[in-house]
């Protein structure tokens, strides 16, 4: 399975009032990390309230040169990206509504994607407890001093969500497949023909453990495993 974890920098809460101005993307496949990764600043055009750049530092002047989120390096090329991938974003319904907006202001379909909330995820596993990013990254032990020192980005956040959503959804276990190659090729079962050791294990039984085994079973009344050989 495809799945796409995203994360938006904006200029404010409203879609509409305000706009997108960063988009970092990462791909998972079959729950691993593959390195492939979007990423692009957006032209929002428009001004960038001081409170906004003090979350994402980035300001009117950083971003004037950038393309606009209609020009095809930016939302075209996203919605190439996720192509029908799941999608996972932390508080998810803020995210999806800006691109949404975006998406229809210049005129590009809306995405029909599946979604998931990494925020709702975490409340449910662990209710009451803190759910923020920095929270989480802190409870799984994710190192997130790139963060502290540059303050939040989109594509650092989904590599840093990526990290939570495989502790969230099994740990150290994600992305285990148990595809096996039949022929030289991918067949999508866990049958086929079992891979033999080159040499035998030596066996691990002492003489001492045998004749300890032995005397053990001499002693049982009528073992059921005797009956069996009997009758046979």
């Amino acid at each position: 399975m495809r799945q796409i974890i995203f994360d938006t920098e904006t200029t404010g809460f409203d879609p509409g009032e305000h706009r997108v101005v960063e988009i970092g993307a990462i791909e998972l496949v079959r729950g691993a990390i593959t390195g492939n990764s979007f990423h692009v600043y957006i032209n929002p055009e428009r001004d960038m309230p001081p409170d906004a750049e003090r979350v994402h530092g980035l300001s009117a002047a950083f971003l004037r040169d950038k393309p606009v989120f209609g020009h095809d390096s930016v939302g075209k090329a996203f919605c190439a990206f996720i192509a029908d991938a799941e999608l996972i974003a932390h508080n998810a319904d803020f995210d999806m509504r800006f691109i949404q907006y975006e998406l229809k202001k210049c005129g590009l379909p809306a995405l029909a994607n599946s979604v998931i909330d990494t925020l709702k995820l975490a409340r449910r596993k662990f209710p009451g407890a803190p759910a923020s990013l920095d929270a989480l990254c802190s409870r799984f032990g994710i190192d997130t001093a790139e963060r502290e020192r540059h303050g939040h980005g989109a594509l650092l956040d989904s590599r840093l969500l990526a990290e939570v959503y495989i502790e969230l959804t099994g740990g150290a276990q994600a992305g285990l497949d148990f595809t096996t190659l039949r022929d030289g090729e991918e067949d999508g079962s866990i049958g086929g023909k079992a891979l033999q050791r080159p040499v035998p294990l030596d066996r691990s039984l002492s003489d001492g453990e045998k004749a300890a085994h032995a005397a053990f079973i001499a002693e049982m009344e009528s073992p059921l495993w005797a009956k069996l050989l009997k009758a046979g």
